[in-house]
């Protein structure tokens, strides 16, 4: 597991106030990081820059290209 000692953690834009949020940090070199923002202290997926950006833009339904 990357070492997220030092990360910023904000939650999403798309974030209501229903508690149903993600938080992500991104200030890191070299990882981002994804928890759920009612369980701070639990789990966290940790994603490589490009996997990162390949997973949003999945989300969004955009392609990549390479």
């Amino acid at each position: 597991m990357p070492d997220l000692t030092g990360a910023v953690w904000r939650k999403s834009s798309r974030s209501n106030n229903g508690g149903n949020c993600v938080e992500v940090a991104d200030n890191l070199p070299g990882v981002v990081g994804l928890r759920d923002s009612k369980d701070p202290s639990g789990p966290v997926l940790a994603f490589s820059p490009n996997a990162w950006v390949a997973f949003v833009a999945g989300v969004k339904g955009e392609t990549l290209s390479r």
